[in-house]
């Protein structure tokens, strides 16, 4: 693996799947929900709570050595009664699993979608957040929170009872969550536990976007 070669990090939902990768040498990925960054040279798996002591992590790695669109009754053969049976899914053909140097937790339980990062990125991640892509401002600040003592997740999306909206970063709090969203230009729509700062700011005003975020969380009741 080179360091600027695409990796996609993949969610992995059960053991089986991962003994298909491992074993046969196959993952699937829905065509409906494929990623624009496709395909990619390497895929590693993030593993859900199905997966126990292992979970909410990266342990494992392959090459993409292929891929074909297939539906999911062609690949499982066995579960032909599915309700997703005849819709297309992409068989990615690996090479041998690998296990990474350590594993890449996620600090916090979270759902993650495919995030794509590079080979530099995944051997030198020591949590999750370590591994999502972004536009400088988004380093900056998300560095320059974790320096102030605030761990504040990247690439997030917030639910709430009748809302779900993407963030650059988000700070879960015992009340709610902070998010924080970096753009040129204010969304016409903002929610109001979401701060927005321009890249302007954040490069020349980092200090006091970091004490904006400060407050906003006093407000949401803490970090929780």
């Amino acid at each position: 693996m080179q360091p600027d070669s695409s990796v996609l990090i993949a969610v992995m939902n059960s053991p089986r799947d991962l003994a298909l990768a491992r074993d046969q040498h196959w993952y699937r990925i829905p065509q409906q929900t494929a990623p624009k960054f496709f395909p990619p040279d390497f895929v590693a798996f993030y593993c859900t709570k199905a997966f126990g002591a292992e979970a909410f992590s990266v342990h494992w790695y392959a090459q993409v050595r292929g891929h074909e669109l297939l539906t999911r009754r062609d690949l499982l053969p066995d579960e032909a009664q599915h309700p997703h049976a005849h819709e297309p899914y992409y068989k990615l053909q690996l090479s041998p699993l690998l296990e990474l140097p350590h594993p890449i937790p996620s600090k916090r339980w979270r759902r993650l979608t495919f995030v794509l990062t590079t080979g530099e990125r995944l051997f030198s991640a020591w949590e999750i957040n370590d591994l999502i892509l972004g536009p400088h401002e988004h380093d900056v600040m998300w560095r320059a929170l974790k320096e102030a003592g605030i761990a504040a997740e990247r690439g997030y999306v917030i639910r709430e009872a009748r809302a779900r909206y993407n963030v650059d970063l988000a700070v879960p709090c015992a009340q709610g969550e902070v998010g924080i969203v970096i753009r040129e230009r204010r969304p016409r729509t903002v929610h109001e536990n979401v701060l927005v700062f321009t890249p302007q700011q954040v490069n020349e005003q980092l200090s006091a976007c970091v004490e904006t975020v400060k407050r906003a969380i006093l407000t949401y009741g803490g970090m929780k």
